[in-house]
Parts: structure tokens; C-alpha cells; sequence
């Protein structure tokens, strides 16, 4: 069975949001990507008080200094397609008010027929969360959990009810309710975030890090949820950030997705021979503009499915 593939929406600076973004919706869905997905960053701070990822010393990419909000850029999306499934990868969870964004949620997949994948991550950025965040940031894991309650109880059946530590719902009707049963990924790099996933989540956002690192994280992600008793598969899906290079990339610190088409095809076979269910492919930090973008993405898709991927 061959690998899904998706693309990641323009976001960046570079880009025309309200022109770009149905452009490269169209032609992605036309040239058969079967997914889009956008990512959260909603501030560039001057100077940063971490690098980026929560890395001393990495700095932030100059992209990242004007990046379309993630919900809007997936309605952009929504209403000049009507196959590709629409995906966060991922929210901040705890930078949003978890009633609100059930139903922001819920709303775009009524809208788009049952096409949204809910991504969500507790992010890293101190500055982020100093801005929007509706709770310290050493409460993120609490916030994230009782946002997944709050979106079960928004989207199931009414009258809707819930109590939590930041949401009180009194016996209400809530709508419109998800077309489709609105999938939980999650993002899980520590032994709690992984309990959760297994015990809360439809399914794991990994990170492009190498087929043998993921392989040994898909492998122990497997393991514990045999051990925690979870019968429902995990679904899937990578998000790879692409280091695009005209030419290919020869130095011997070469990362997972960096260089050139022939080299992204490459590490897509390797991770794809995991059994992972999809790949999101971002390419839109290497291209100069839209234009670009859709040749390369179209490229990439070409090459991967002749290489049987």
C-alpha cells in the first residue's frame, strides 16, 4: 500500500496568504496530495529568550517572522478543494481557549464536508505563551487535556455539558457539530505526552528525525500501548521539513529531507518503508514564492509515486 501524502500550506512571509494559499490548494489536490496541513507560530520575539524549538542558541528562521494564522489559512483552503483532508501539524493547544477552538474546529469540518484532522502539541516558546497563553506554561499539560475533554463534549451529542479548571459549560445545545468523526493527533516526545497519546489520541505527529530514530520511537510508541491496553490503531502522520536545495546537498552533516528532490525522495522512500499511514511534506521554507513552490511540490510527488512510494 502506498504512503498518503500531503503538503504544507504557504504560511510564510514570502507568500500572498490570500492568494497563495487557494493556489497551491488547488493545484496540490489536483496533482494528488491527499492531505493539507498548516503549523501555529504566532509571534517573531526581538531578541528571542530561547531558540528555537527551546534550543540554546538556535536561532528562529527569518520565515517565521509573519505566519498566517493556521485556522483561517485551512478555511482559505477548504472552500477551493473538496478532497484533501484539512490538518493542523500542529495547534499549540494551550495558546487557544478550549471552547472556542472546539468549536472553530468543529465549524471548519462541518464546512469542509469531514475533512479536518485536529493536530495538537503543548509547544515550547515562553514567549508565545507570555502573549496568548491561557495558562502559565508549567500548566500546558493540563491545559491540553482538558482541551481534548472540552472537544469530545463539544462535538458529541447535546445537550453539552462540562466542568473543568478553565471551562464550565452549563447543559447547552453546541453547534454545528463535525461532519465526520474529527480526529486527535498528538505530539509526544516525552514518556507522559506518549501516556497520553496512547490513552486519549487517534493517532501520534512525529518529526522528521531519521528512519532509524523513528522507527525505534514508532517501535516503543507501539509497545506501550500494548501494554496500556489499547486495541484502536495509532494512525500516523510524519511531518517533514524539508531543507530544499537546487543542487544536491554533498556535505556529511546532511539532515533527514535536506537537498535536492532526488535526496527528499530518498529519505521519503526510507521512512515510508516504517508502515507509517502518511507524510506531510513542508516544502514552502525553501521556495522563493508560490510558483515555486507548486513546481517543487509537484516534483517531489511525481518522483515519489514513480519511486513507489
Amino acid at each position: 500500500m502506498t504512503t498518503r501524502l500531503g503538503l504544507g500550506l504557504p504560511q510564510m512571509k514570502q507568500y500572498d496568504i490570500g492568494r497563495d494559499i487557494p493556489d497551491v490548494a488547488r493545484t496540490a489536490e489536483a496533482t494528488g496530495y491527499e492531505s493539507l496541513w498548516v503549523f501555529e507560530r504566532i509571534l517573531f520575539p526581538e531578541p528571542a529568550r530561547q531558540g528555537l524549538y527551546g534550543v540554546p542558541g538556535l536561532p528562529w528562521p527569518d520565515n517565521y517572522r509573519a505566519v498566517a494564522d493556521p485556522l483561517v489559512s485551512l478555511t482559505l483552503a477548504a472552500a477551493v478543494t473538496s478532497r484533501a483532508r484539512l490538518g493542523t501539524s500542529v495547534l499549540v493547544a494551550p495558546l487557544h481557549i478550549p471552547f472556542q477552538l472546539a468549536r472553530s474546529l468543529a465549524s471548519l469540518d462541518a464546512a469542509s464536508g469531514g475533512r479536518v484532522v485536529a493536530g495538537l502539541g503543548t509547544g515550547w516558546s515562553h514567549d508565545e505563551y507570555a502573549a496568548a497563553g491561557v495558562a502559565p506554561f508549567d500548566k500546558r499539560g493540563k491545559v491540553l487535556d482538558e482541551l481534548i475533554d472540552v472537544c469530545r463534549a463539544v462535538w458529541g451529542p447535546d445537550p453539552v455539558a462540562y466542568e473543568g479548571e478553565l471551562t464550565t459549560v452549563a447543559p447547552s445545545v453546541v453547534g454545528p457539530k463535525p461532519a465526520g468523526d474529527l480526529p486527535i493527533l498528538l505530539a509526544a516526545g516525552s514518556p507522559r505526552a506518549s501516556r497520553r497519546l496512547v490513552d486519549r489520541a487517534d493517532g501520534w505527529l512525529p518529526v522528521s528525525m531519521g528512519a532509524e530514530a523513528l522507527g525505534e520511537q514508532w517501535a516503543k510508541l507501539r509497545e506501550l500501548a500494548e501494554e496500556r491496553g489499547r486495541t484502536a490503531p495509532i494512525r500516523t502522520v510524519l511531518r517533514a521539513n524539508t531543507l530544499y536545495t537546487r543542487d544536491a546537498y554533498t556535505g556529511e552533516d546532511r539532515r533527514p529531507f535536506q537537498g535536492s528532490v532526488d535526496q527528499i525522495v530518498e529519505d521519503l522512500a526510507a521512512h515510508a518503508a516504517l508502515g507509517l499511514d502518511e507524510i506531510l511534506l513542508d516544502l514552502q521554507g525553501g521556495a522563493r514564492d508560490a510558483q515555486e513552490l507548486k513546481g517543487l511540490a509537484t516534483e517531489v510527488y511525481e518522483k515519489a509515486r514513480a519511486a513507489g512510494v
